[in-house]
């Protein structure tokens, strides 16, 4: 069935001689396998340069339920991302963001609500210029409200630890291992306010962000145990340093 509908670039990978298999995470299917054949021609309607992590495209593919592979047939960038392309910084982000996105974004059943959240994301990486030092934290953070395990921040007092295996703080440490000690927990707790507009207001040490966010990432895997490493992480660090 010819479908139309919009989608986030996750990641793209080789496929012999014909083209690339490119992961997309759709509007209306969820999280997409497609086939871009290479055109030798002149005029090619699906450039590579479309297939970048993070690009929001307009797409028409043809859709068969049951297929793992579907063939894109037209595409094009829904809004120019010329300055998330092109600054180290927002495409190291881009990069990073789109990777975490291809490891956790696994199930193909849509979502519009997560859709609106990444669609909205990706406009602000290529429009901000303020805060951007802080864009992923309050990303992965939000991302998570969309995974089921957000945090329960309500639960937090001054001298709390943050237990990692059941997204709560609690008055004293937990009997197992994955939990952060208080000043790691007081950091982490005053994120419950962060958000896009107000990110460039957190003034953290390039040491606690780097904390932050490697103890996120850890809190990811807990929850989602089945998440490899993620190659662009040492990328993302040594751009902020």
């Amino acid at each position: 069935m010819l479908s139309k509908t919009r989608g986030v670039v996750l990641h793209s990978i080789p496929y012999n001689d014909a083209g690339f298999i490119v992961h997309i995470y759709t509007e209306l299917f969820g999280r997409t396998s497609c086939l871009v054949t290479r055109n030798k021609g002149k005029k090619n309607p699906l450039p590579s340069a479309l297939f970048m992590p993070f690009s929001v495209i307009d797409m028409e593919m043809v859709h068969r339920p049951g297929r793992d592979i579907h063939r894109l047939r037209e595409a094009k960038l829904c809004f120019p991302l010329n300055r998330l392309f092109f600054d180290p910084v927002k495409s190291s982000l881009a990069l990073f963001l789109a990777e975490v996105l291809y490891r956790v974004l696994k199930e193909t059943e849509p979502d519009s609500r997560l859709f609106d959240f990444l669609y909205h994301s990706i406009h602000l990486l290529e429009d901000t210029r303020e805060g951007i030092a802080n864009f992923h934290l309050v990303f992965l953070l939000h991302l998570l409200g969309y995974l089921g395990f957000f945090p329960n921040f309500g639960s937090y007092q001054d001298g709390a630890w943050f237990d990692m295996q059941n997204g709560v703080f609690s008055p004293c440490p937990p009997l197992h291992t994955h939990y952060l000690d208080k000043d790691e927990s007081r950091i982490f707790a005053s994120l419950f306010r962060i958000s896009y507009k107000n990110m460039s207001l957190y003034a953290f040490s390039r040491q606690d962000r780097v904390n932050i966010l490697n103890k996120m990432i850890t809190y990811y895997r807990l929850h989602l145990p089945e998440i490899s490493e993620i190659k662009s992480l040492s990328i993302l660090q040594s751009i902020f340093d």
